[in-house]
Formats: C-alpha cells, structure tokens, sequence
C-alpha cells in the first residue's frame, strides 16, 4: 500500500509539473520530496519530475534564445544556415536579372524577404511556450535519451500548423512594408517580359511563411545541440544533473 501510495504521489506531482506555472512548480516540488524522501541532490539519478522539469527548463531557453536571434536585424539576413534566396523555381530569374545588369533589383528582393522572416519570427515565442506546456511525461523521457534532435523533431510535430497560421499574415503584412511585394513584382515582371520564358507565378507568401518556419527548427536544432553537447550551455544544476544523466544512458 505503500509503495502504490508512493507511486500515485509521484505520478500526480510529475503531471502538476508539466502543467502549472513556475511558481506552483516549486510547491508541487516540495511535496514530491516529502512524499519520495528525496532532497533533490544534483547528483544521482533524476528523478521523473526532475527530468519533466530540465526538458522543460532546456526547451524554453533553446527555444527563447532561437526566436530572439533570429527575430533581430540580420537574424535571417547574416545567417547562410536559414537566409532565404530565391525560390528554387525563380533562380533563373535572379540570374537573368543579374546577367541584364539589373543586380540591385535582385539584391532588393533577397533582403526583403529576409526582413519579412525576421518580422514573422518574433510571433514564434508564444508557440513554442504553449507547446512545452503542453508535454507529458513521456514526451520529456522520450527528448531526453532521444536522438539530438528529438525536441525539435517535437517541436515540428506539434507547432508547424500553428506557426504557418500566426507567420502568414505577419509575412503578408511585412512583404508590403519591406517592399518584397513590390520589389518581386518588379522583377518578375522585367523577367516575364523576356522573348521566350515561361512566365513565373509563385506565392511568395507561402514560400517566405514556409522558409521562415524552416529557419526557426533549424536555429532550435542548434540550441538544443548545444546543450546536449555543450557542459558550459548546461546553466542551471537542473539541467546538469538531467543531461549528465542522459549522457551515461547512451
């Protein structure tokens, strides 16, 4: 009886955990060390709420960290791993516009579709906190011994939807800002004109949308990368003791 009650208290304090805010987190946390005799130790093995917990704690600063670079002036622009270029079926565009001398029109282009992307970036904190709210046990067990990109993988399961949904009019709205709806007019336009050329007709706010949410899981990959390799990106003891362990159960 004991060892169910035992059981129940833990299960109970784990799913508060995943829950409740911070603050109602380190109550719940009291009672689970009553319940489990357990002090919390930074060494040994973690326990299910402490592991709920650093997955947590890690998701939240890799994911706050991720839409803060990239939300900021040349977060997309300065960055070769998610800067987005013309779309694929456009490319000769580009380069008969450069080839007619007509280079700064394509330049044009290129950098207002990175201003949109980094404008749309900044909608992708709350997302990516409601998704981590939303994680059960198992989710946080399964990123923790996962493979390195098991949390992004997560992330792109459950929040793809929602993000092309808050990112399509913010791109819509930022293209006309920045001149991107302008500009691809413009150059699609002189290229249409052409002696034989397929005219070209591509919704740029899909592909800027898309490459935008692209850039977002990429930039998340490498956070989490960095704490999972990284012994000095571990900043809280927590996440030490939960990774530490993940490291030796690999």
């Amino acid at each position: 009886m004991k060892h169910i009650k035992l059981v129940y208290t833990t299960f109970l304090a784990c799913f508060l955990a995943i829950n409740l805010p911070a603050q109602a987190q380190l109550k719940i946390g009291d009672i689970f060390k009553k319940a489990t005799g357990s002090a919390g130790s930074t060494t040994g093995s973690p326990s299910t709420l402490e592991i709920a917990s650093g997955i947590k704690q890690a998701l939240e600063i890799g994911t706050s960290r991720g839409a803060d670079l990239l939300s900021a002036k040349d977060g997309f622009m300065g960055n070769m791993a998610v800067k987005i270029l013309f779309p694929p079926e456009a490319q000769k565009v580009e380069k008969t516009l450069r080839s007619i001398g007509m280079g700064k029109l394509a330049d044009n282009v290129i950098l207002s579709l990175n201003r949109a992307a980094e404008d749309a970036a900044k909608e992708a904190k709350p997302i990516f906190v409601s998704a981590i709210k939303q994680m059960t046990i198992t989710d946080a067990t399964n990123i923790l011994l996962g493979k390195q990109d098991a949390a992004t993988n997560y992330f792109k399961r459950v929040t793809t939807a929602q993000l092309m949904e808050k990112f399509k009019p913010v791109i819509n709205t930022s293209l006309a800002k920045v001149g991107a709806t302008k500009y691809w007019g413009d150059a699609t336009g002189q290229y249409n004109k052409l002696p034989l050329v397929k005219p070209l007709n591509t919704d740029l706010s899909d592909y800027v949308a898309q490459k935008a949410i692209d850039g977002m899981f990429i930039q998340v990959a490498q956070e989490e990368l960095k704490i999972r390799d990284q012994l000095g990106a571990r900043s809280t003891p927590l996440l030490q003791k939960v990774f530490g362990y993940a490291d030796k159960n690999k």
